[in-house]
């Protein structure tokens, strides 16, 4: 039993670019680009707010808040529970958004190159057509 999955069949190169300049794919990489820049910056500057206040505000972020635990260690365990937080939203937004198109663009890829083949091999929708029966005499 082998656990190698077959390579799909490739779409002739021109399709990728005319899938690359449809509405549709424009809208995906639209739709990505608004979630993943605006997130990357407000981390960005919540990481440069971190490290700053590190640096220049040694005193508040000396302070201690319960026994030996300080503003500096809350901030930064804060950093791995915003970064757990982004990859949650990011796995939901992707879920809902991005997942149906970028399946829907998948399966018009996957439907064009079952139906291209240069190479005169059987392809998915050769096996899907009937076979005419040979009369042998």
């Amino acid at each position: 039993m082998s656990t190698d999955t077959p390579a799909p069949a490739s779409a002739p190169p021109d399709r990728y670019v005319a899938v690359q300049q449809s509405d549709e794919f424009v809208g995906l990489r639209k739709a990505l680009r608004g979630f993943v820049f605006p997130m990357t910056a407000a981390f960005f500057l919540w990481y440069a707010l971190y490290v700053i206040l590190s640096a220049y505000a040694r005193d508040f972020m000396g302070t201690k808040l319960v026994g030996n635990i300080n503003v500096a260690l809350v901030f930064g365990l804060l950093q791995f529970v915003s970064t757990f937080l982004i990859a949650w939203l990011y796995s939901r937004f992707a879920a809902s958004k991005l997942d149906p198109t970028a399946d829907r663009i998948r399966a018009e890829l996957e439907g064009a190159a079952g139906s291209h083949d240069p190479a005169g091999t059987v392809t998915p929708d050769d096996e899907a057509q009937p076979k005419d029966k040979e009369v042998t005499s």
